[in-house]
Order: structure tokens, then C-alpha cells, then sequence
């Protein structure tokens, strides 16, 4: 199953250098998921050909404007265009008064439903589930109130070994049991196991996002482990007293929290318009973590 990381946007504040303010576009079996919206993200989908109709859930982990500017004009478009499937939006409960008044003074009454869920900055909390995966916000540390978001990966029914069930005779109709746990008893009454039937199921996958936030200590146990984390890495060490003035992160603290929640991988990103070559902080963020890349625009990233 795809399970894939698509950046749309990885400058802080401003667009700069040819990036956009930060946004990514999540495809869990070919189902898409919004992080952050900054200024431009539909230009972007544009860009990368992602049709904006097929995205559903839209999560935003604050309101500093290079994470949110770019709802607006995204919902609007899709009225443009004539969607008539819900869209679902998450973030802070301000949001839904921002979204609401633009559309007042606009006189624009959308043609598909939108349902604004409020989102909370104290605890983590388990905001949106299907078949495939789970969504949960969880409190960063930042100048105003700001989530992360995990993604995981629900575990998957295992895979029939078809070479079997067919020397054994066993009917179409009850593989779906199989895989559901389910001996097979043959007509001479000889049992079956399941597990004996059957390849065991991938491991599931997860997908952290860290947005903006100082280090501190309070958010590491919502993304341990996990097969691959987003951390914002908007200066170098040697900006430290910026980051903390900013409640930001640097690329070196990034790469110590990867090592530390023992993940598997590391993207950063959010990166200050003093920065033209990002290599240096790539390199710095290495030294405590190697698996670590740069969140690139365009790029897609596999968890």
C-alpha cells in the first residue's frame, strides 16, 4: 500500500529562493491528505499535478500565516470548479471564524459541504480515522498555540498464499475468511491453519509532522519510533538564541530528536530566507542523525 510524503512548501515566513510556505500532501492508498496550507499550495498542486478535488481532509497545525494562508483561496477554488464532495478541515477553533468571515464579505456561499474541526493544544487526541489509517494532533511548543500531526498506518489483513489454498482445494469464497483469522476445515475434517494459509501482514507505518516548535522534552513520546519524521529545522546551531527568542528549532536539535524517539528516518524543513544553500544544514543536522534529508519541493518522500 502507498504510503507516500509529497512537499509542497518548505520556507518559514516567506517564499523565498524558489520555496513556498510550508505545505504536503500525504497519499495513504491513493487517498490525499493536506498538512498546512501557506500562501501558493494550489499553484503548487498545480504544478505537481495533484487534482485539488481529490484531497478530502485538510490538517493545520497553526495560525501563523505561512501555514494557513493559502485555505482560502483553496477552498474558493474548489467551489470554482463545481466540487460537490465534503471537505474536512482540522485546526485550531479559531479557524473556523477566519474561514467563515472571509466568506461573508465575499457573499461566498460554497457549493459542497465544509466541516471545520476544532483542534486542541493541551493533550494528543486521536482526530480522524478510515480503513487505512489513524490522524492524531498532538501539542508543540511554540509562540502560539501549535500541533504536530502522526499519521498510522492501520495493520493489514494478511496476504493468501493462493499456491496453497488451490493444491488444497480450498474455495474463493472463504479466502476472505482466512485472512480474517479464520482455520479452513477440509471435507475429511484435516484443519487448516490460518496463519499456515497466509503471509503475515506488513508492519504498519507512521508518519510524524513537527511544524513549528521549540525543543523541549513535552512532545517526544507523540513520535517515537516512527518510520519517518517531518522536524522543522529553521536555523543553524549557531542561531540558537534566535530559536529559542522564535520558539524554533535547529538543524543539530532536529537530528538529536530523531536519535532520541529512535525514528527511522528524518526530513527538515520551514527553512529561514537566510538560507540559500540548505547543504549546511542537512550536514549539521547529520552529525547527530545520519538517515536525514532535506524536505525539497517536488520531492516525494516514502515512509
Amino acid at each position: 500500500m502507498r504510503f507516500d510524503v509529497l512537499i509542497l512548501g518548505s520556507s518559514s515566513a516567506t517564499p523565498i529562493y524558489g520555496r513556498h510556505p510550508t505545505a504536503q500532501l500525504i497519499n495513504i492508498n491513493e487517498q490525499l491528505y493536506l498538512v498546512d496550507c501557506g500562501e501558493g499550495t494550489q499553484v503548487q498542486l498545480i504544478k505537481y499535478g495533484i487534482r485539488s478535488n481529490r484531497i478530502k481532509h485538510i490538517f493545520i497545525s497553526h495560525l501563523h500565516g505561512d501555514h494557513y494562508l493559502g485555505l482560502i483561496g483553496l477552498l474558493s477554488s474548489m467551489h470554482l470548479i463545481g466540487r460537490k464532495e465534503a471537505v474536512h478541515v482540522y485546526g485550531p477553533p479559531a479557524l473556523k471564524e477566519i474561514i467563515d468571515l472571509n466568506f461573508l464579505h465575499s457573499q461566498t456561499v460554497l457549493r459542497y459541504p465544509l466541516y471545520v474541526h476544532a483542534t486542541q493544544d493541551q493533550t494528543m487526541e486521536m482526530i480522524f480515522e478510515n480503513e487505512h489509517v489513524q490522524v492524531s494532533s498532538f501539542p508543540l511548543d511554540h509562540r502560539i498555540a501549535c500541533t504536530g500531526f502522526r499519521f498510522d498506518e492501520k495493520k493489514r489483513l494478511p496476504a493468501i498464499d493462493r499456491e496453497k489454498t488451490e493444491a488444497l482445494g480450498i474455495p474463493n469464497d472463504y479466502l476472505p475468511l482466512i485472512k480474517r483469522g479464520h482455520d479452513y476445515v477440509a471435507p475429511n475434517g484435516t484443519v487448516y491453519r490460518w496463519e499456515d494459509l497466509t503471509f503475515a501482514s506488513p508492519i504498519p507505518r507512521s508518519y510524524a509532522y513537527c511544524s513549528d516548535t521549540v525543543r523541549t522534552a513535552s512532545y517526544l513520546p507523540y513520535i517515537q519510533q516512527t518510520d519517518l519524521l517531518y522536524h522543522e529545522a529553521t536555523f543553524m546551531h549557531n542561531m540558537l538564541d534566535r530559536a529559542l527568542e522564535t520558539f524554533h528549532t535547529t538543524a543539530l536539535q532536529a537530528g538529536e530528536i530523531a536519535a532520541q524517539v529512535q525514528a527511522k528516518k528524518l526530513l527538515i524543513g520551514h527553512y529561514s530566507a537566510r538560507y540559500k544553500d540548505l547543504n549546511p544544514l542537512l550536514e549539521e543536522s547529520k552529525t547527530a542523525f545520519e538517515a536525514t534529508q532535506l524536505a525539497q519541493e517536488g520531492n516525494w518522500y516514502s515512509v
